[in-house]
């Protein structure tokens, strides 16, 4: 049987891919059938929890080649967790006692969704197969098609998932001006935090880009030593580090080059600080998800302030990039 209706959400995190992926889906649908019906549910999981959405008609859909060249989401979105009815009932998207899968299952067969199309992360894949399960159980036919977003590029069998290259490249080039800043005073410790909270690929392959603009611009005889420039440690959440050790390796840097760069990962040594601060008896702030909420653990900055100490820094300086 033809498909009449199709839904499309975005959720989780922003990534520098969202609103090109929502204008895609829409020019393949429209070239497939220009009678299609699509709706786009606004802010995520909370507006199918709502009903919140908009028809995205004919007006939309001559213009929607513009959300090409936009950041963020037409759409919006939002860190809305299904499977729990506390958070959901506590931002006022369903009513006390009821279940938000089964809330927004019977949306979805309301509105005649026959294909939903759910961009997001993991929590968001897993949402969505949540609701075809459930509506396969009580006899509805809801088919699922999601596309993986991740800057973190850890999906597999995917080479590469919607936002990473752009986010690594779009990273590298604001690290130019947060490396700058080394040279505003002596014996300065720079860190650049880049997100990816299990995984390490953003902040490697944004350090990996880096290196490479340093290697091909950086450099006057006499005047500027590319060395300061460089990055002298990168931390994966991956790969395991000894503080100690880090700090006994970075003092010759230090002396050498009057200043140390690094690269970290938020969620590398995310496990020390985390410890750290529990062992003070400090609450630490969690998500819809269950997650520790990293901007607040802030590794970079436990990270600048320790090594400040360690290397005898005049100056420390911490930067986060976002997608």
């Amino acid at each position: 049987m033809a498909i009449r209706k199709v839904g499309i959400l975005t959720a989780g995190g922003l990534a520098p891919c969202l609103s090109s992926a929502v204008a895609a889906l829409v020019e393949t649908w429209d070239r497939h059938d220009r009678d299609i019906e699509i709706v786009g549910y606004r802010n995520g999981f909370a507006g199918l929890l709502t009903g919140d959405s908009v028809n995205i008609d004919r007006p939309i859909r001559s213009e929607i080649h513009r959300a090409h060249l936009i950041g963020g989401s037409p759409l919006g979105n939002s860190r809305v967790k299904l499977a729990n009815a506390a958070d959901c009932v506590h931002r006022g998207l369903v009513e006390a006692g009821e279940d938000p899968l089964e809330v927004a299952a019977h949306q979805l067969v309301a509105d005649g969704i026959e294909v939903l199309h759910p961009i997001g992360g993991d929590d968001t894949a897993a949402a969505a197969a949540g609701l075809a399960a459930y509506l396969a159980s009580v006899g509805h036919d809801l088919r699922v098609v999601s596309l993986p977003k991740t800057i973190d590029n850890d999906i597999r069998p995917v080479v590469q998932s919607m936002g990473a290259a752009t986010a690594a490249d779009y990273g590298s080039r604001f690290a130019r001006n947060v490396i700058a800043e080394h040279s505003a005073a002596p014996r300065s410790v720079v860190v650049h935090e880049v997100m990816g909270r299990n995984c390490g690929w953003l902040t490697a392959a944004t350090a990996r880009n880096y290196e490479s603009w340093v290697r091909e611009n950086v450099g006057i005889a006499g005047l500027v030593d590319a060395k300061s420039w460089g990055l002298h440690a990168v931390l994966l959440p991956e790969i395991l580090f000894d503080f100690d050790e880090l700090a006994e390796t970075l003092a010759s840097t230090m002396d050498l080059c009057g200043n140390v760069n690094l690269f970290i990962a938020e969620g590398a040594g995310a496990d020390l600080v985390l410890a750290e601060r529990m062992a003070r008896g400090e609450v630490i702030e969690h998500d819809a998800f269950g997650h520790p909420r990293l901007d607040d653990v802030n590794v970079g900055r436990w990270i600048a302030d320790k090594l400040s100490i360690a290397l005898h820094a005049e100056k420390s300086l911490v930067v986060k990039s976002g997608y």
